[in-house]
């Protein structure tokens, strides 16, 4: 049976409310049609065992009563019988039959014969008489002196068989009924279990025709809401991931295309010096100086795109490190590009398990972001306390409107636009300290200038046991 469904299922290409509403149907009609045999044969025996008792005990006060004259069955004669519903024969141990004179008479087994040899227990069965019509048959033993009697008492099966077969009739009408309101019922619980199920196919098919990520509405609290909650989700990530591989690719080629068309003009202008000798002396030098600092800036936007590229795909190799020793080599290499900075340095110890060059590089940037912007002769202050890292300058600052947006790819501030840089520093500079488990935030110092704020998880004191990574660290993207 269940072979059989499941071929049907698999052969019959249907939407899946129909085949939940059609085993739905199956199911119940499975079950009826089992309570409904079950119920039929329960009483079929007990109607049957109540037919047979009352014709045993019926039996029994017969033989009694024609114990004295069986060969004349006592009297008995075909309208007392009548009257009874109830027909009789006495059989003799010898095989000899006696029944009432004008009756219906019975058709013995062998059964019947040898109760009245036997003269112990009792008989029942289902037959017919001489004329075909069925009855149930039950046979009693009796005996007269030294002769041996079975008295078989049988009565027609008419009632019975009807009170059955209304029964089955009933039986099978109201399973059927039940079979098809299982399925009505069934189809309805389908089509409304199984609409998230339709919605989500929806908005795959108009996210496969349209290319617009839109989320689907919610309803209920059940799992499928919990699939439409987690498909959401999908499709916002998604969404945020199209618009910044967009933004990227836009900005990323709007920054290229600047110093690759000012080396190309460059190139274009030593090209025709070659040929005509049109530079005047010194002219080359400059131009060729040019290209070495352009090709310096491509090279590091270069750098930094495939920096923030790899996010998603370098493996992280931590390590532990005092950030001290990170601020220190950071700040000599600040030095070297502002010598004419002063350095205000105090670092306390903060120790954390980390990737020293990637923090080198982070730390660098704003260094680098403070010695661009400060004043001739300015102060860039550096102070690590306790987990916080602070970095300010003396320079403009940063416009409040400005702030929202300083970590973002290729943001240039107004006042920054015609200073050197890629715009992805500060970018950098948030996922590295992102991917440590810490956080940045920019604002502005006392001096008035800029001031951004580094917070990373670790410890003033060093571990007591050495260095071993044996706690639960954050996760650390390249």
């Amino acid at each position: 049976m269940i072979r059989w469904i499941r071929s049907l299922l698999s052969v019959t290409n249907r939407p899946l409310h129909d085949r939940l509403a059609f085993l739905v149907s199956a199911a119940v009609a499975a079950a009826v049609a089992v309570t409904g045999v079950a119920a039929y044969v329960i009483t079929t025996i007990a109607l049957y065992d109540q037919l047979d008792r009352e014709l045993v005990d019926v039996a029994v006060l017969t033989s009694q009563w024609i114990s004295g004259d069986p060969e004349s069955l006592g009297g008995l004669n075909s309208d007392a019988l009548a009257v009874a519903n109830a027909t009789v024969m006495v059989i003799r141990s010898d095989n000899k039959t006696t029944g009432p004179p004008g009756g219906p008479r019975l058709s013995p087994s062998p059964t019947e014969y040898a109760i009245a040899r036997i003269q112990t227990g009792y008989s029942a069965r289902s037959g017919t008489d001489v004329d075909g019509q069925p009855y149930r048959i039950v046979a009693v033993p009796f005996s007269n002196g030294d002769k041996y009697y079975a008295l078989v008492l049988g009565r027609p099966l008419q009632a019975t068989t009807q009170i059955l077969q209304i029964l089955a009739f009933s039986l099978l009408t109201f399973g059927l009924a039940a079979a098809v309101a299982a399925g009505a019922t069934g189809f309805v619980i389908a089509r409304s279990g199984l609409e998230p199920v339709q919605r989500l196919t929806a908005a795959v098919t108009r996210v496969t025709e349209t290319d617009k990520l839109a989320p689907i509405e919610l309803g209920g609290m059940d799992e499928l809401t919990d699939l439409t909650r987690a498909f959401n989700r999908m499709m916002n990530t998604l969404e945020s991931s199209r618009d910044r591989q967009r933004r990227l690719i836009a900005d990323a080629g709007h920054e290229l295309r600047t110093p690759l068309t000012s080396l190309r003009t460059n190139v274009e202008l030593l090209v025709a010096d070659d040929k005509q000798g049109m530079l005047p002396p010194g002219a080359r030098g400059e131009i060729l100086r040019d290209i070495a600092a352009q090709l310096g800036e491509f090279t590091t936007l270069i750098g930094d795109l495939v920096q923030l590229s790899r996010e998603d795909t370098v493996q992280p190799h931590p390590e532990p490190i005092d950030l001290r020793d990170v601020v220190s080599n950071a700040v000599a290499r600040a030095k070297r590009r502002g010598p004419g900075l002063t350095f205000d340095v105090q670092t306390e110890p903060l120790y954390l398990v980390g990737e020293p060059e990637n923090l080198e590089r982070a730390v660098t940037n704003l260094l680098d972001n403070a010695v661009k912007f400060s004043p001739p002769g300015g102060t860039v202050r550096v102070l690590l306390k306790g987990d916080r890292l602070r970095i300010s300058d003396e320079g403009p600052g940063i416009a409040e409107t400005d702030l929202p947006h300083v970590f973002d790819r290729f943001f240039r501030s107004d006042s920054a636009r015609t200073t050197p840089g890629s715009g992805l520093g500060l970018s950098i500079v948030a996922q590295t300290i992102k991917a440590h488990g810490g956080w940045v935030k920019a604002g502005r110092s006392e001096a008035g200038g800029a001031e951004f704020t580094i917070r990373l998880p670790g410890s003033s004191e060093p571990p007591e046991d050495g260095w071993e990574i044996t706690q639960n660290l954050p996760r650390i993207s390249g």
